[in-house]
């Protein structure tokens, strides 16, 4: 069969539809300077009533900076017809309960994503949150259990338990599937993200938000640097103000 001129541009017009754009990759680095969070310090374990003694795992990370840096996360918010969207599935993520403490304490997932909380120790655990963005109370659950939850809707969610208040988390829940969180040296990458314009989110618990707008262009990527300053004044956590760069 002859093929038409005009039959020959729709088959590339089809063609060219279906290529998709080329993923490229976002990295970047946090700066921190000066330490921003006050270390938790937590009551001595007689005076924990339930279920036998347990040890508390102390921290392990005795960079103070390298500590903060690794408590960012960082994700991406679309502003053009090119803009990430959330993909729809359901990713898994973990919290473990292990020796009186969440880990990570610092958490990214996407919107959609399920996050369990498994409980490593040989007491009763109590997970709950009544953050804004998701609230719930998974009960009392011991040694060996796991109890899982969903978060649909971006937002910030801490994490607590009942019985234990020493022992807390935050979970990020970014609108998408193009998120990080820092390493101990401040870097992070976002992978297979669209070319287009964006803006990129950082989010330290004290420091808050920060901002900056990118293009991520065909062939060549992004990469931005954050500078997180300290933040003298409080605020409420949920409610962090934001600086955009």
């Amino acid at each position: 069969m002859k093929m038409t001129p005009l039959g020959l541009v729709g088959l590339l017009s089809v063609v060219l539809v279906l290529i998709p754009l080329q993923a490229e990759m976002v990295a970047g680095r946090i700066v921190i300077t000066k330490t921003l969070t006050r270390r938790r310090v937590t009551a001595l374990v007689p005076l924990y009533d339930r279920g036998p003694v347990v040890g508390l795992e102390m921290d392990t990370e005795y960079d103070p900076l390298a500590f903060e840096r690794s408590r960012v996360v960082v994700y991406l918010e679309g502003t053009t017809a090119g803009s990430p969207q959330p993909n729809g599935l359901q990713l898994l993520a973990k919290i473990d309960q292990e020796k009186r403490r969440f880990s990570p304490e610092t958490l990214i997932v996407a919107a959609g994503s399920k996050v369990s909380f498994p409980n490593f120790d040989p007491i009763f655990h109590n997970v709950f949150s009544l953050s804004r963005a998701k609230t719930f109370d998974l009960g009392n659950y011991r040694m060996g259990e796991t109890r899982m939850v969903t978060f649909p809707v971006p937002g910030i969610v801490f994490v607590n338990c009942h019985l234990h208040p020493n022992m807390s988390a935050t979970i990020v829940v970014a609108p998408n599937q193009w998120n990080a969180r820092a390493d101990r040296d401040g870097a992070f990458e976002l992978h297979d993200v669209p070319p287009g314009r964006y803006t990129i989110v950082a989010w330290h618990k004290v420091a808050g938000f920060f901002r900056q707008r990118i293009d991520v262009t065909a062939g060549q990527g992004a990469r931005v640097e954050f500078l997180i300053p300290v933040r003298q004044e409080k605020s409420d956590p949920e409610t962090p103000r934001t600086a955009v760069k």
